[in-house]
């Protein structure tokens, strides 16, 4: 059969030679086809039609096309054979062909070398090299990644299970799908490398059970059509070909639909694919009527397809736009130039040069026409890339569900939610198994492996995950996890597997977040915070914990021992006692400096001890009814009150600003300006987001240290910031409860927390079981065991952080030296002047007493009996017993001889 194809090609080609040798000039035309693929037959078809239609119509044109068809057989070493005859013996101007990229990447190469263009309509690629001589006159693979990622976008999944063929073909469009679905926030889960000639159906069971097991539903096929057909055939056996599961399949596969067997057909019900854009003519429906009767002639024995696929349409336009070319290019010259390195080696893969090569391509790259495919112009080579539409697999049809466009042409380009179809809206698809329901995408798989639940492997604070024993990992968001997974309809395992966290690794909780999307677990569990930036690449349940960051601060000493007495604080207790040692030596000097000469200042022993400390505290509110009629005693007086004037006034700031100037600073702003106005140093938890977050309110990054467990930021809260220590911890509310519950008496929360999202678990995109595990927590939620489980690990045993407890500073006697010093000086002063004045006016009796014979006890008792009477001077007009306005006053007078011996005690009552 393909013998009597290449004849039938050669003889009409030879025909029209010579029909117009004598008056045309021929350009010889290599083709290197598969003959006995259904690419080749159609290929073959397309150009033997194509070469009649357009000569027939260009009857006039001084050149002509002279086909040389070769068989590669489906092998590079032929494709090459075939490339080298045609090069070497035939001399061809032009090769068509071959028809595998693995081929033409060969091919290409031989006639880079010849100068002479080679034009392949089934080579798509985009890994394929470009030559300077090589043109791809179709469309590039690369050209429909992005209609397929809008169709995973429409349809909201977000993971993906690549199906391709190990060879250039299959390989070679992956780079762009992965960045295609990565634009789409799509995630591939899984690549399945399938060989390009299997041995034994061994390999694909295996393959497609692997992926059977796994969660992802969505599966982009990218093989031959004689791969694709082994694959759905198998799939359809091991029930993935059912409900819930998507396949797409790219444009060649598409392409070849009709040419399938009816069994392949029926186990594609429901898959969905890309073709780039026909558009519909009337010269298109009489060129398939009349192709369609070609092939017939020259296929018999092989059924005729219902349509010229787009391999054919692009085989028809290739042949066109050579002749073209070669029409532009018009006289040829007899023969190649001779290489002569070509002549004296034994190198068979070295030819001659194409002296009409160049001339040939420049004419290639600058045609331009409207061909039964649609416009065609090479653009670097390649031909320009078209809208695409979306078919479905539905009975033996492929029915049309909707068209795509490139974004960038699409007049809605500005709305980011655009997926670039036609109105945004695609039909509806019977999906496989029959279903109208569109798939979710993503399955928990009924056997096959665990879940991987990835958790933080961290040294502090254990009470939410511990790791330490990786064969039981214990702690708060454990539990939890296993309560909600405990509540799903159905049963789930799982396998905690720690993810090493540690500094200067770049390893935080955002790169956990990111081992989720990158497929290395599938989950992610434990003090995870839920932020703008990691649900862009992964999906939070609802919170399993508050949000908010609270500031944490070191209680102050002054703090913790405040009481009952707090109105003893604001004075230490050196300033204390001097005071007291100050008013106690005042009230004296006063009883001193007034005894003598003031009636007020009389009396008993107990009421001397009285007046002693009441005459000094009632001067405190200049209450005291005594008068002062002493210079002496005024002058002390003046100097006291003067020293509790101060002395009041600054404990009375003191203690008013205990109460009332803290009440202005009650907020968490204002800690933070005090804080970084004073260059304090702040601590954050390492790989947390929080020090980004500390960040942003100002703090310079150098004033912002991280530590991993709770007891760094004990040490740091203890050697302070001076100590390059910490003054402050900006934590999430968990942490903080955490830590204070273990340090309560020690340090509180300030002010109102920040608010920010709660802690959450993390799941794959598009994943059915967020929504599945949020009921869940909502329903534990409800039932208080959530709480009840928090309460378990985090004892919370620390009021809230008032303000008001702010501690002041106490003032100190050092302020008061100088001024309790001045006093004490003065009244001094006054004492020895009044008792230098005593001694000098009465020297006399002193000198007597002294001179006396009795015993040191009887001379000061009578020294001190001659002080205690009144000063006559001060009691004018009444005689020595003036009456005293003090009624209870007893008046004692004591009386000498001459020669100072006591005579008698006189007693007298006023």
């Amino acid at each position: 059969m393909k013998m009597h194809v290449f004849i039938s090609l050669s003889l009409l080609s030879l025909f029209l030679s010579f029909c117009n040798s004598q008056r045309n000039t021929s350009f010889q035309v290599g083709v290197i086809l598969d003959a006995n693929s259904a690419n080749g037959r159609i290929g073959n078809t397309s150009l033997l039609l194509a070469l009649s239609d357009f000569y027939s119509i260009n009857s006039n044109y001084s050149t002509r096309i002279v086909l040389h068809p070769r068989d590669s057989r489906g092998l590079v070493t032929g494709a090459a054979a075939s490339a080298l005859n045609l090069l070497k013996d035939v001399q061809v101007d032009a090769i068509i062909g071959p028809q595998s990229s693995t081929h033409a990447n060969f091919v290409s190469g031989l006639g880079n070398a010849a100068h002479v263009p080679v034009i392949s309509f089934t080579a798509t690629s985009p890994s394929l090299g470009q030559p300077p001589y090589f043109f791809q006159a179709a469309i590039n693979d690369a050209a429909q990644v992005d209609a397929i990622a809008a169709i995973v976008k429409y349809f909201h999944w977000n993971q993906i299970i690549f199906v391709y063929e190990d060879s250039d073909y299959g390989n070679g469009i992956i780079p762009y799908l992965s960045n295609a679905f990565q634009q789409v926030n799509a995630r591939v889960s899984y690549r399945s490398v399938i060989p390009l000639i299997l041995e034994n159906n061994s390999i694909l069971d295996q393959e497609l059970d692997k992926m059977k097991n796994m969660q992802t539903r969505v599966f982009v096929v990218h093989t031959t059509t004689l791969l694709a057909s082994q694959i759905f055939l198998k799939a359809k056996e091991a029930g993935m070909m059912s409900e819930g599961y998507v396949w797409i399949v790219t444009t060649s596969i598409m392409n070849l639909f009709y040419s399938l067997n009816s069994s392949v057909q029926e186990s594609m019900q429901g898959v969905i694919g890309v073709k780039p854009l026909v558009p519909r003519s009337p010269t298109l429906g009489f060129t398939t009527i009349r192709w369609k009767k070609k092939f017939a002639e020259i296929n018999p024995e092989t059924p005729v397809p219902r349509e010229i696929n787009l391999y054919g349409l692009w085989a028809y336009d290739t042949l066109s736009a050579l002749a073209q070319a070669a029409e532009k290019v018009g006289f040829r010259e007899p023969s190649y130039f001779q290489n002569t390195s070509a002549s004296n080696s034994n190198d068979i893969f070295i030819t001659g040069t194409s002296q009409r090569g160049p001339n040939l391509l420049a004419a290639t790259l600058d045609t331009n026409f409207t061909g039964l495919s649609g416009n065609f112009r090479l653009i670097n080579g390649k031909l320009e890339p078209s809208s695409f539409e979306i078919f479905y697999v539905n009975g033996t049809e492929l029915t049309h569900v909707g068209l795509w466009k490139p974004i960038l042409q699409s007049s809605s380009r500005m709305n980011a939610n655009t997926t670039g179809f036609t109105d945004d809206k695609l039909k509806n698809i019977t999906w496989p198994g029959g279903s109208s329901n569109i798939p979710k995408g993503w399955e928990v798989p009924l056997r096959g492996k665990k879940l991987r639940v990835g958790v933080p492997s961290k040294a502090g604070f254990r009470e939410f995950v511990d790791t330490t024993d990786a064969t039981n990992i214990t702690g708060l968001y454990i539990d939890l996890f296993k309560y909600v997974i405990a509540e799903l309809p159905y049963v789930i395992e799982y396998d905690f597997i720690p993810f090493e966290m540690y500094n200067g690794s770049g390893r935080s909780y955002a790169n956990l977040s990111y081992q989720v999307f990158n497929g290395n677990f599938d989950a992610a569990v434990g003090d995870i915070t839920i932020t703008a930036d990691r649900s862009e690449y992964v999906d939070f349940t609802l919170p399993i914990a508050q949000g908010g960051i609270t500031m944490t601060r070191k209680i102050d000493q002054f703090d913790k021992s405040k009481g009952k007495f707090f109105f003893v604080k604001p004075l230490e207790l050196k300033l204390w006692l001097t005071a007291i040692a100050l008013f106690i030596f005042t009230g004296l000097a006063l009883w001193i400096l007034e005894h003598r000469l003031n009636t007020d200042f009389r009396g008993p022993v107990s009421e001397h001890i009285g007046l002693i400390f009441y005459v000094p505290f009632m001067s405190l509110v200049f209450s005291n009814r005594e008068k002062i009629v002493s210079n002496l005693g005024r002058l002390v007086l003046v100097v006291w009150v003067f020293v509790v004037l101060i002395l009041t006034a600054f404990y009375t700031a003191s203690l008013s600003a205990k109460f009332t100037i803290s009440k202005l600073d009650q907020n968490t702003d204002s800690e933070v300006s005090k804080l970084i106005r004073n260059k304090a140093y702040v601590g954050c938890r390492s790989g947390s987001f929080v020090c980004d977050f500390v960040k942003s309110l100002g703090f310079n990054g150098s004033m912002i240290k991280s530590y991993e467990t709770a007891g760094e930021f004990h040490d740091a809260f203890s050697n302070k910031s001076a100590n390059g220590g910490i003054t402050a911890m900006f934590t999430r509310t968990p942490y903080s409860d955490l830590f204070l519950s273990n340090h309560c008496n020690e340090y509180v929360q300030v002010g109102s927390a920040y608010y920010t999202e709660g802690f959450a678990f993390v799941f794959p995109k598009g994943s059915p079981l967020v929504a599945d595990v949020s009921r869940a927590i909502i329903k534990l939620t409800d039932n208080h065991n959530v709480s009840t489980t928090t309460k378990k690990w985090i004892q919370k045993t620390c009021s809230k952080y008032d303000p008001s407890t702010e501690p002041w500073k106490r003032i100190e006697l050092k302020k008061f030296k100088l001024l309790f010093g001045i006093t004490a000086g003065i009244t001094g002063t006054c004492l020895v002047v009044f008792l230098a004045t005593y001694l000098y006016e009465n020297k006399d009796y002193v000198q007597r007493v002294s001179s006396s014979n009795a015993t040191a006890w009887s001379k000061l008792r009578s020294i001190s009996m001659h002080f205690d009477r009144r000063d006559p001077r001060s009691f004018r007009g009444s005689g020595e017993f003036n009456m005293s306005p003090n009624r209870n006053v007893h008046h004692r007078c004591c009386t000498c001889s001459e020669e100072g011996t006591p005579l008698r005690e006189l007693t007298r009552v006023v």
